[in-house]
């Protein structure tokens, strides 16, 4: 068992919320002869790929047909305002299995992500290759509650040794991204990762499990059989329709499985996307939808690269077919499904960026109509920080939606507009004139938020070419005619589609690499001094009590190759408790640095320190206080040297 596995069983009894906690010592007694306490619901999380707002007939499209995914809406919860962290799959991703921001994890793009071309005005920051393996998942989180976990299909989230299986998956399979369209499969391996999860559910419906079925549809490229795509004739895209009503069918027999097992009543089953809809030509193929009434998809931080259907069933709390226009997050999910096992997310995992979204699923929330459900405040702050170029279009940008208000922030120019995407949900209309002082709280809100994550920020490009630019620039994807047909909006964008494709060739994504670095954990440092000491437990996972300005501490390092390396460490700080100054040696060379308030000691941020030239071999890397400010120093759960070009 690894030790991450180990510091999880180890927190069973902190981490499980158990209702017999508030019996009294006598109750307690008399019940241990009573029979168990019911198990936990089963967990079914269906994950569909670039799947937009609007592309399910229950949420309002015409032209496509997905009566199974009506059926789970009819029966449960339908959100008219999720939002996906991200507008791209791998930051989404991390951000839903881990209940944090992007920003936070510094991986804000897909993996490996576009390469930085001249036709860029910044430089893209390297993002992490991987979701870090001291993040804890939603799988690692339910396995002490006795859940066994499963990951069906597209992960999305590292390579090898930071596969499924390393990050609390039990079981880990593929799926098949490109399959040949027949009568009885489509052409992302639907029918496949349906017949699969069949097999789960039979096997462990005796006990609780959290399955994870992440499908590659209806992502690109996709194909569908001449009969099929004659069925969706008049449909925008009429293979894309094909698509989309073979991914309902695959989802048809993971429900129809759970209810021919008797397990409908006893499991929540969450449908959602990774990101909105792709709405540009890509891969030689018509643009698959479009996300009308809202702007942009898929890459951008508008609306439509944003809102992504979001349905859940839960029997006996979720009312069926209730319908919940509060503006939510998919970073929202992992607090909500722990709490729903019966756990208290801040014991299983410390500080999340989510909220439990319970007190909306339950039949005696308020309605849709209110402005709140319980502690889900449907103006709280919603955040995106999108530091990157897209395939599809996306700039470097930065969003935040309050009620309904929303603010975007152009990286490039730092231009900001502000939209009140309730009344203007195409974002047309820029607002800022009329309300100022909301533009300028929000700017300020959304600016102090980027610290508190620890945002990694763009830097000019050296390498860019005005001329490089101009075709791209003179082309607005985000802002798109009235659609017609897929194919007559791919042939106006084909100059653009060429030029985008034309500035990429060649070149090559930069991320943190999984081998190369250096990662140095809290449970391998050697401490000193009197109170400084190692915190196992998994929502820790530190160095803590660094409550004494003359502790510290050091780690053994092997150094591969000779040359220049940027140093990151993760850290955390309550509130009040910043301004710390820390002094990082190795080799000779020295970083003091600044303790960062985080709001919490184990709310962890990555913040680059700067750059040492180190000799290749063993070293000592030391951390020691130069001055404390308040009554703690600081936690640390990482330190990485990353090698530099």
């Amino acid at each position: 068992m690894s030790p991450k596995s180990l510091r999880l069983v180890r927190a069973v009894a902190a981490a499980i919320t158990l209702t017999a906690a508030a019996l009294s010592l006598a109750a307690l007694s008399a019940a241990a002869h009573a029979a168990s306490p019911p198990a936990p619901p089963n967990i079914v999380l269906i994950l569909a790929d670039d799947l937009g707002i609007n592309d399910l007939a229950c949420c309002g499209r015409t032209d496509h047909r997905t009566p199974h995914l009506d059926r789970l809406a009819a029966a449960g919860a339908r959100f008219t305002a999720a939002y996906a962290p991200a507008p791209l799959c791998s930051a989404s991703r991390a951000a839903l299995l881990t209940g944090k921001h992007p920003a936070r994890l510094h991986l804000t793009s897909f993996l490996p992500g576009r390469p930085d071309t001249p036709a860029q005005r910044l430089r893209q920051p390297v993002q992490e290759g991987q979701l870090p393996l001291e993040e804890i998942t939603l799988a690692e989180a339910l396995q002490p509650a006795g859940y066994t976990t499963a990951c069906l299909g597209k992960w999305h989230l590292g390579g090898p040794g930071f596969e499924p299986a390393a990050q609390g998956f039990q079981m880990a399979a593929a799926g098949q991204p490109d399959s040949t369209p027949s009568a009885t499969e489509g052409s992302k391996g639907e029918m496949g990762l349906a017949a699969r999860a069949e097999t789960f559910i039979a096997t462990h419906r005796d006990r609780p499990f959290f399955l994870f079925l992440a499908h590659d549809s209806p992502h690109i490229p996709f194909a569908a059989t001449e009969e099929s795509r004659a069925r969706h004739a008049g449909a925008f895209n009429p293979t894309y329709a094909a698509v989309i009503e073979s991914l309902d069918a695959s989802v048809g027999r993971v429900l129809d499985a759970l209810e021919s097992h008797g397990l409908t009543e006893r499991t929540i089953v969450v449908f959602t996307s990774d990101n909105g809809g792709l709405h540009v030509p890509e891969l030689g193929l018509d643009p698959p939808t479009h996300n009308t009434p809202y702007r942009g998809g898929k890459g951008s931080l508008h609306d439509g690269g944003l809102r992504v259907p979001l349905i859940v069933r839960w029997p006996g709390t979720t009312r069926p077919g209730s319908v919940r226009a509060e503006p939510v997050v998919l970073t929202d999910l992992m607090p909500t499904l722990m709490q729903a096992a019966g756990l208290d997310p801040s014991r299983a995992s410390g500080p999340l960026d989510g909220v439990s979204l319970l007190p909306l699923l339950r039949p005696d929330a308020t309605t849709s109509a209110d402005t709140k459900a319980g502690p889900v405040d449907a103006d709280r702050p919603l955040f995106w920080h999108f530091p990157h170029y897209s395939n599809q279009g996306g700039r470097p940008s930065g969003a935040l939606r309050e009620g309904r208000w929303k603010l975007t922030e152009d990286y490039e120019s730092g231009t900001t507009r502000l939209y009140d995407v309730v009344d203007d949900p195409a974002e047309a209309t820029d607002r800022s004139a009329d309300h100022p002082d909301i533009a300028t709280t929000m700017k300020t809100r959304l600016a102090a938020w980027r610290e508190q994550v620890g945002a990694q920020r763009n830097r000019p490009n050296p390498e860019f070419s005005a001329a490089a630019a101009m075709t791209i620039d003179q082309t607005d994807v985000n802002r798109p005619p009235a659609p017609t047909t897929a194919a007559a909006l791919g042939q106006a964008w084909a100059a653009w589609r060429t030029a985008m494709d034309a500035a990429t060739a060649g070149r090559q994504p930069r991320v943190t690499p999984s081998r190369g670095d250096i990662r140095l954990h809290a449970r391998d440092a050697r401490t000193h001094g009197s109170k400084l000491r190692y915190e196992p437990e998994p929502w820790k996972n530190t160095l803590g009590y660094w409550v004494e300005v003359g502790d510290w501490a050091e780690w053994d390092v092997t150094v591969p190759a000779a040359g220049r390396y940027e140093i990151e460490i993760l850290q955390g700080c309550g509130a009040g408790q910043g301004g710390s100054e820390v002094d990082l040696t190795i080799a000779g060379e020295s970083l003091r640095f600044t303790v960062r308030e985080t709001g919490h000691f184990q709310n962890f941020i990555a913040i680059t320190l700067g750059e040492v030239t180190l000799p290749a071999g063993p070293a000592t890397l030391t951390l020691r206080p130069h001055r404390k400010a308040h009554a703690a120093v600081m936690d640390v759960r990482r330190i990485v040297l990353r090698p530099l070009p």
